[in-house]
Protein backbone atom coordinates (compact mmCIF):
# COMPACT_ATOMS: atom_id res chain seq x y z
CA UNK A 1 0.00 0.00 0.00
CA UNK A 2 1.36 3.73 -0.91
CA UNK A 3 0.75 5.64 1.86
CA UNK A 4 2.11 9.72 2.48
CA UNK A 5 3.47 10.64 6.06
CA UNK A 6 3.01 14.91 6.59
CA UNK A 7 5.83 15.62 8.67
CA UNK A 8 4.90 19.29 9.78
CA UNK A 9 8.19 20.59 11.86
CA UNK A 10 7.18 23.54 11.08
CA UNK A 11 3.63 23.86 10.60
CA UNK A 12 1.23 23.44 7.38
CA UNK A 13 -0.62 25.50 4.60
CA UNK A 14 -2.13 24.47 1.53
CA UNK A 15 0.43 26.00 -0.24
CA UNK A 16 3.32 24.08 1.47
CA UNK A 17 1.18 20.84 0.75
CA UNK A 18 1.33 21.59 -2.97
CA UNK A 19 4.81 21.91 -2.98
CA UNK A 20 5.71 18.77 -1.20
CA UNK A 21 3.38 17.03 -3.27
CA UNK A 22 5.35 18.47 -6.85
CA UNK A 23 8.63 17.62 -4.91
CA UNK A 24 7.69 14.12 -4.58
CA UNK A 25 6.24 13.59 -8.22
CA UNK A 26 3.28 15.57 -9.07
CA UNK A 27 3.19 17.10 -12.30
CA UNK A 28 3.61 20.56 -11.88
CA UNK A 29 1.94 21.45 -15.40
CA UNK A 30 -1.37 19.51 -13.85
CA UNK A 31 -1.37 22.32 -11.03
CA UNK A 32 -0.47 24.94 -13.84
CA UNK A 33 -3.89 23.95 -15.56
CA UNK A 34 -5.86 23.53 -12.12
CA UNK A 35 -7.36 27.30 -12.03
CA UNK A 36 -8.72 26.38 -15.66
CA UNK A 37 -10.46 23.16 -14.59
CA UNK A 38 -12.16 24.73 -11.96
CA UNK A 39 -13.11 27.76 -13.92
CA UNK A 40 -10.81 30.09 -11.99
CA UNK A 41 -10.29 32.50 -15.26
CA UNK A 42 -7.49 34.52 -15.30
CA UNK A 43 -5.46 32.65 -12.69
CA UNK A 44 -2.14 31.85 -12.89
CA UNK A 45 -0.34 28.78 -11.00
CA UNK A 46 3.76 29.36 -10.64
CA UNK A 47 6.48 26.86 -9.18
CA UNK A 48 9.65 27.36 -8.44
CA UNK A 49 12.67 26.05 -6.05
CA UNK A 50 13.81 27.98 -3.50
CA UNK A 51 15.89 27.47 -0.47
CA UNK A 52 14.67 26.95 3.28
CA UNK A 53 17.97 26.66 5.76
CA UNK A 54 19.86 25.10 2.97
CA UNK A 55 16.87 22.70 2.17
CA UNK A 56 15.75 22.78 -1.72
CA UNK A 57 11.89 23.45 -2.05
CA UNK A 58 9.14 23.87 -4.15
CA UNK A 59 7.22 26.84 -3.76
CA UNK A 60 3.78 27.25 -5.00
CA UNK A 61 2.28 30.65 -5.99
CA UNK A 62 -1.21 31.96 -7.41
CA UNK A 63 -1.47 34.64 -9.15
CA UNK A 64 -4.92 36.14 -8.78
CA UNK A 65 -7.14 38.90 -9.95
CA UNK A 66 -9.44 40.76 -8.15
CA UNK A 67 -12.00 38.35 -6.72
CA UNK A 68 -14.73 37.84 -3.81
CA UNK A 69 -13.38 38.23 -0.95
CA UNK A 70 -14.58 34.79 0.87
CA UNK A 71 -17.41 32.59 -0.72
CA UNK A 72 -20.69 30.83 0.85
CA UNK A 73 -20.07 27.22 1.15
CA UNK A 74 -22.85 26.67 -1.75
CA UNK A 75 -20.74 28.47 -4.48
CA UNK A 76 -17.60 26.81 -3.29
CA UNK A 77 -19.79 23.29 -3.23
CA UNK A 78 -20.70 24.46 -6.76
CA UNK A 79 -17.05 25.05 -8.15
CA UNK A 80 -15.91 21.93 -6.98
CA UNK A 81 -18.68 19.54 -8.51
CA UNK A 82 -17.99 21.36 -12.03
CA UNK A 83 -14.92 19.69 -12.15
CA UNK A 84 -13.53 16.47 -13.40
CA UNK A 85 -11.83 15.36 -10.59
CA UNK A 86 -13.11 11.50 -9.68
CA UNK A 87 -15.85 11.32 -7.43
CA UNK A 88 -13.61 10.72 -4.34
CA UNK A 89 -12.26 13.53 -4.57
CA UNK A 90 -14.82 15.72 -4.85
CA UNK A 91 -16.20 14.52 -1.82
CA UNK A 92 -13.62 14.87 0.67
CA UNK A 93 -12.67 18.36 -0.68
CA UNK A 94 -16.55 18.90 0.09
CA UNK A 95 -15.77 17.23 3.43
CA UNK A 96 -12.79 19.67 3.79
CA UNK A 97 -15.00 22.74 2.77
CA UNK A 98 -17.64 21.59 5.28
CA UNK A 99 -15.75 21.17 8.15
CA UNK A 100 -14.23 24.48 8.22
CA UNK A 101 -17.73 26.09 7.86
CA UNK A 102 -19.36 23.83 10.22
CA UNK A 103 -16.54 25.36 12.93
CA UNK A 104 -16.55 28.84 11.77
CA UNK A 105 -20.44 28.40 12.41
CA UNK A 106 -19.81 27.03 15.71
CA UNK A 107 -17.55 30.08 16.66
CA UNK A 108 -19.59 32.13 15.34
CA UNK A 109 -23.09 31.56 16.16
CA UNK A 110 -24.74 30.92 12.77
CA UNK A 111 -25.32 27.92 10.57
CA UNK A 112 -22.61 26.18 8.14
CA UNK A 113 -24.38 27.47 5.05
CA UNK A 114 -24.54 31.27 6.37
CA UNK A 115 -21.01 31.15 7.06
CA UNK A 116 -18.89 33.73 4.76
CA UNK A 117 -15.16 31.91 4.50
CA UNK A 118 -13.10 34.54 4.24
CA UNK A 119 -9.77 33.19 4.28
CA UNK A 120 -10.51 29.79 3.15
CA UNK A 121 -13.30 30.93 0.86
CA UNK A 122 -10.48 32.93 -1.51
CA UNK A 123 -9.07 31.32 -4.62
CA UNK A 124 -6.27 30.08 -3.40
CA UNK A 125 -7.14 28.41 -0.47
CA UNK A 126 -9.98 26.32 -2.89
CA UNK A 127 -6.96 25.08 -5.05
CA UNK A 128 -5.04 24.70 -2.19
CA UNK A 129 -7.96 22.17 -0.90
CA UNK A 130 -8.25 20.74 -4.22
CA UNK A 131 -5.17 20.59 -5.45
CA UNK A 132 -4.02 18.43 -2.69
CA UNK A 133 -6.73 16.09 -2.19
CA UNK A 134 -6.35 15.47 -6.24
CA UNK A 135 -2.91 15.30 -5.93
CA UNK A 136 -2.34 12.69 -3.53
CA UNK A 137 -5.10 10.85 -5.72
CA UNK A 138 -3.20 11.48 -8.77
CA UNK A 139 0.01 9.91 -6.80
CA UNK A 140 -2.21 6.59 -5.57
CA UNK A 141 -1.56 7.57 -2.36
CA UNK A 142 -4.27 5.13 -0.41
CA UNK A 143 -4.01 6.72 3.01
CA UNK A 144 -2.32 9.92 4.47
CA UNK A 145 -1.04 10.17 7.96
CA UNK A 146 0.47 12.84 9.95
CA UNK A 147 3.43 13.57 13.09
CA UNK A 148 3.42 16.14 15.89
CA UNK A 149 2.27 19.31 14.37
CA UNK A 150 4.28 22.42 15.27
CA UNK A 151 1.81 25.23 15.92
CA UNK A 152 3.58 28.15 16.25
CA UNK A 153 2.88 31.48 18.86
CA UNK A 154 1.97 34.66 19.29
CA UNK A 155 -1.53 36.03 17.35
CA UNK A 156 -2.05 36.50 13.68
CA UNK A 157 -4.12 39.11 11.94
CA UNK A 158 -7.40 37.92 10.75
CA UNK A 159 -10.82 39.02 8.92
CA UNK A 160 -12.29 39.19 12.30
CA UNK A 161 -9.34 41.36 13.69
CA UNK A 162 -5.82 40.31 15.91
CA UNK A 163 -6.03 36.55 16.98
CA UNK A 164 -4.16 34.38 18.99
CA UNK A 165 -2.11 31.40 17.25
CA UNK A 166 -3.58 28.98 16.64
CA UNK A 167 -6.60 30.66 15.83
CA UNK A 168 -10.00 29.68 17.09
CA UNK A 169 -10.92 27.88 13.60
CA UNK A 170 -7.45 26.25 13.62
CA UNK A 171 -7.63 25.27 17.03
CA UNK A 172 -10.82 23.71 16.24
CA UNK A 173 -9.93 21.52 13.29
CA UNK A 174 -6.74 20.35 14.66
CA UNK A 175 -8.79 18.46 18.04
CA UNK A 176 -7.61 14.85 17.98
CA UNK A 177 -4.24 15.79 16.58
CA UNK A 178 -1.29 15.33 17.82
CA UNK A 179 0.42 18.93 18.54
CA UNK A 180 3.01 21.46 20.32
CA UNK A 181 3.12 24.80 20.58
CA UNK A 182 5.86 26.46 18.94
CA UNK A 183 8.62 27.15 17.74
CA UNK A 184 9.33 30.17 19.75
CA UNK A 185 8.97 33.75 17.84
CA UNK A 186 7.68 31.92 14.83
CA UNK A 187 4.00 33.47 14.38
CA UNK A 188 1.28 31.37 12.37
CA UNK A 189 2.60 28.10 11.36
CA UNK A 190 -0.91 26.30 10.60
CA UNK A 191 -3.38 27.76 8.58
CA UNK A 192 -6.95 26.92 8.53
CA UNK A 193 -6.70 25.09 5.29
CA UNK A 194 -3.72 23.50 6.26
CA UNK A 195 -5.65 22.29 9.54
CA UNK A 196 -8.59 21.31 7.57
CA UNK A 197 -7.19 18.56 5.36
CA UNK A 198 -4.94 16.95 8.49
CA UNK A 199 -8.76 16.54 9.85
CA UNK A 200 -9.56 15.29 6.51
CA UNK A 201 -6.88 13.33 5.20
CA UNK A 202 -5.04 11.91 8.44
CA UNK A 203 -5.61 8.30 9.31
CA UNK A 204 -3.41 8.87 12.93
CA UNK A 205 0.05 9.09 13.32
CA UNK A 206 2.48 7.45 11.30
CA UNK A 207 2.85 3.46 11.44
CA UNK A 208 5.70 1.78 13.18
CA UNK A 209 7.01 0.53 10.28
CA UNK A 210 7.46 1.64 6.81
CA UNK A 211 9.80 1.58 3.49
CA UNK A 212 9.99 5.33 2.28
CA UNK A 213 10.08 5.92 -1.26
CA UNK A 214 10.27 9.54 -2.22
CA UNK A 215 10.75 12.30 0.31
CA UNK A 216 9.95 16.35 -0.81
CA UNK A 217 9.56 19.70 1.05
CA UNK A 218 7.13 22.47 0.38
CA UNK A 219 8.24 25.68 1.32
CA UNK A 220 6.45 28.26 3.69
CA UNK A 221 6.09 31.93 2.71
CA UNK A 222 8.24 32.78 5.90
CA UNK A 223 11.81 32.57 6.60
CA UNK A 224 13.53 31.66 9.49
CA UNK A 225 17.46 31.68 10.31
CA UNK A 226 18.78 28.70 11.00
CA UNK A 227 15.06 26.38 10.14
CA UNK A 228 13.63 25.28 7.80
CA UNK A 229 10.00 27.12 7.31
CA UNK A 230 8.84 23.83 5.38
CA UNK A 231 6.37 20.59 5.09
CA UNK A 232 8.06 17.32 4.30
CA UNK A 233 6.06 14.43 2.85
CA UNK A 234 7.65 11.26 2.54
CA UNK A 235 5.96 8.10 -0.07
CA UNK A 236 6.27 5.44 1.00
CA UNK A 237 5.06 1.20 1.01
CA UNK A 238 3.32 -0.08 4.26
CA UNK A 239 2.27 -3.13 5.11
CA UNK A 240 -0.71 -2.75 7.32
CA UNK A 241 -0.27 -6.27 8.48
CA UNK A 242 3.17 -5.74 9.13
CA UNK A 243 3.01 -4.38 12.98
CA UNK A 244 2.18 -7.25 15.12
CA UNK A 245 -0.31 -8.48 12.34
CA UNK A 246 -3.04 -5.89 12.70
CA UNK A 247 -4.11 -2.59 11.58
CA UNK A 248 -6.61 -0.15 13.81
CA UNK A 249 -9.85 0.63 11.83
CA UNK A 250 -12.76 2.17 13.13
CA UNK A 251 -16.55 0.81 12.31
CA UNK A 252 -20.00 2.82 11.90
CA UNK A 253 -23.06 1.16 12.86
CA UNK A 254 -26.62 2.80 12.86
CA UNK A 255 -29.90 1.17 12.56
CA UNK A 256 -32.98 1.63 10.45
CA UNK A 257 -36.86 0.61 10.40
CA UNK A 258 -38.21 3.41 8.21
CA UNK A 259 -36.26 3.28 4.98
CA UNK A 260 -37.26 1.16 1.87
CA UNK A 261 -34.41 -1.23 1.44
CA UNK A 262 -33.69 0.14 -2.28
CA UNK A 263 -32.70 3.06 -0.70
CA UNK A 264 -30.72 1.51 1.97
CA UNK A 265 -29.06 -0.11 -0.61
CA UNK A 266 -28.11 3.09 -2.52
CA UNK A 267 -26.27 4.29 0.37
CA UNK A 268 -24.47 1.30 1.39
CA UNK A 269 -23.28 1.68 -2.77
CA UNK A 270 -22.72 5.12 -2.03
CA UNK A 271 -20.26 4.36 0.70
CA UNK A 272 -18.08 2.06 -0.82
CA UNK A 273 -18.22 4.22 -3.92
CA UNK A 274 -16.12 6.35 -1.78
CA UNK A 275 -13.65 4.24 -0.30
CA UNK A 276 -15.23 2.39 2.66
CA UNK A 277 -13.33 -1.10 3.26
CA UNK A 278 -16.57 -2.79 3.96
CA UNK A 279 -20.28 -2.36 3.96
CA UNK A 280 -22.63 -4.89 5.75
CA UNK A 281 -26.49 -4.91 5.54
CA UNK A 282 -27.82 -6.99 8.65
CA UNK A 283 -31.67 -7.63 9.12
CA UNK A 284 -32.53 -6.66 12.99
CA UNK A 285 -35.28 -6.90 15.36
CA UNK A 286 -36.28 -3.61 16.67
CA UNK A 287 -38.86 -1.77 19.15
CA UNK A 288 -42.07 -3.15 19.32
CA UNK A 289 -41.19 -6.25 16.81
CA UNK A 290 -40.01 -3.83 13.51
CA UNK A 291 -37.87 -5.55 11.00
CA UNK A 292 -34.97 -3.33 10.36
CA UNK A 293 -31.76 -3.20 8.58
CA UNK A 294 -28.40 -2.81 10.70
CA UNK A 295 -25.47 -0.61 8.36
CA UNK A 296 -22.18 -1.65 9.67
CA UNK A 297 -19.32 0.64 7.81
CA UNK A 298 -15.68 -0.29 8.33
CA UNK A 299 -13.00 2.51 7.37
CA UNK A 300 -9.77 4.22 8.17
CA UNK A 301 -9.98 6.53 11.12
CA UNK A 302 -8.97 9.10 9.16
CA UNK A 303 -12.25 8.82 7.59
CA UNK A 304 -14.88 7.86 10.13
CA UNK A 305 -16.48 12.39 9.61
CA UNK A 306 -16.71 11.80 5.89
CA UNK A 307 -18.61 8.19 6.45
CA UNK A 308 -20.70 9.27 9.49
CA UNK A 309 -21.73 12.57 7.95
CA UNK A 310 -22.91 10.23 4.59
CA UNK A 311 -24.93 7.80 7.35
CA UNK A 312 -26.83 10.90 9.04
CA UNK A 313 -27.36 12.27 5.38
CA UNK A 314 -27.91 9.49 3.25
CA UNK A 315 -30.38 7.21 5.78
CA UNK A 316 -33.36 7.63 8.02
CA UNK A 317 -30.68 7.23 11.26
CA UNK A 318 -30.75 9.66 13.99
CA UNK A 319 -27.46 8.74 15.38
CA UNK A 320 -24.27 6.64 14.47
CA UNK A 321 -22.24 4.58 16.81
CA UNK A 322 -18.85 4.25 16.23
CA UNK A 323 -15.60 1.97 18.12
CA UNK A 324 -12.28 1.03 16.92
CA UNK A 325 -11.48 -2.40 16.08
CA UNK A 326 -8.59 -4.27 14.58
CA UNK A 327 -8.53 -6.25 11.49
CA UNK A 328 -5.86 -8.50 10.22
CA UNK A 329 -6.23 -8.49 6.34
CA UNK A 330 -4.78 -11.17 4.01
CA UNK A 331 -2.27 -9.50 1.30
CA UNK A 332 -3.67 -9.84 -1.99
CA UNK A 333 -3.14 -8.97 -5.71
CA UNK A 334 -5.35 -8.80 -8.48
CA UNK A 335 -4.31 -9.90 -11.56
CA UNK A 336 -5.61 -10.10 -15.74
CA UNK A 337 -6.27 -13.09 -16.87
CA UNK A 338 -6.52 -14.59 -20.77
CA UNK A 339 -9.90 -16.76 -21.43
CA UNK A 340 -11.06 -17.77 -24.29
CA UNK A 341 -9.61 -14.09 -25.57
CA UNK A 342 -11.05 -12.63 -22.99
CA UNK A 343 -9.96 -10.29 -19.67
CA UNK A 344 -10.88 -11.84 -16.61
CA UNK A 345 -9.65 -9.95 -13.28
CA UNK A 346 -9.04 -12.40 -10.12
CA UNK A 347 -8.35 -11.88 -7.06
CA UNK A 348 -5.16 -13.39 -5.53
CA UNK A 349 -4.87 -13.55 -1.77
CA UNK A 350 -1.55 -15.38 0.13
CA UNK A 351 -2.69 -17.44 3.08
CA UNK A 352 -0.24 -17.64 6.26
CA UNK A 353 1.49 -20.50 5.44
CA UNK A 354 2.24 -19.20 1.83
CA UNK A 355 -0.15 -20.66 -0.50
CA UNK A 356 -2.01 -19.11 -2.33
CA UNK A 357 -6.09 -18.91 -3.01
CA UNK A 358 -7.24 -17.44 -6.04
CA UNK A 359 -11.26 -16.08 -6.92
CA UNK A 360 -12.17 -14.70 -10.25
CA UNK A 361 -14.36 -11.76 -10.18
CA UNK A 362 -17.81 -12.91 -11.08
CA UNK A 363 -18.83 -9.97 -13.17
CA UNK A 364 -16.42 -11.08 -15.36
CA UNK A 365 -16.94 -14.26 -15.48
CA UNK A 366 -20.72 -13.92 -16.24
CA UNK A 367 -19.64 -11.39 -19.19
CA UNK A 368 -17.63 -14.19 -21.02
CA UNK A 369 -19.91 -16.54 -20.12
CA UNK A 370 -22.06 -14.47 -22.14
CA UNK A 371 -20.19 -13.76 -24.78
CA UNK A 372 -19.22 -16.85 -25.66
CA UNK A 373 -22.08 -18.94 -24.78
CA UNK A 374 -20.39 -21.17 -21.79
CA UNK A 375 -21.73 -21.61 -18.20
CA UNK A 376 -20.10 -19.78 -15.56
CA UNK A 377 -18.58 -22.29 -14.14
CA UNK A 378 -16.65 -23.63 -17.09
CA UNK A 379 -15.43 -19.86 -17.02
CA UNK A 380 -14.15 -19.72 -13.46
CA UNK A 381 -12.75 -22.86 -13.90
CA UNK A 382 -10.82 -22.05 -17.01
CA UNK A 383 -9.84 -18.46 -15.13
CA UNK A 384 -8.34 -20.34 -11.82
CA UNK A 385 -6.71 -22.89 -14.04
CA UNK A 386 -5.22 -19.41 -16.19
CA UNK A 387 -4.23 -17.93 -12.59
CA UNK A 388 -2.02 -21.17 -11.20
CA UNK A 389 -0.33 -20.81 -14.22
CA UNK A 390 0.55 -17.42 -14.11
Amino acid sequence: MRIAIFDAFSGIAGDMTLGALIDVGLDADWLRALPAELGLDGVTATVRDVLRAGISCKKVDFEIPPQPHGRHLSAIRKLVAQSRAPESVRARADETFTAIATVEAEIHGVTPEKVHLHEVGAVDAILDVVGSIWGLDLLGVERVYCGVIALGDGTVKAAHGILPVPAPATLKLLEGQRVRPGPENSGELVTPTGAALIRTLSAGSPPAQYTPTRSGYGAGTKEFDGRANALRIVLAEYDANSDEGAEQLVELVCDIDDMTPEYVAAAADHARELGALDVTLVPVTMKRGRPGTRVEVLCVPGDRHRFEQLLLVETSTIGVRWRTVERRALPRETRQLDVLGHSIGAKIVRLPNGRERIKPEFADVQRVALATGRPPQDIFRLASAAAERS
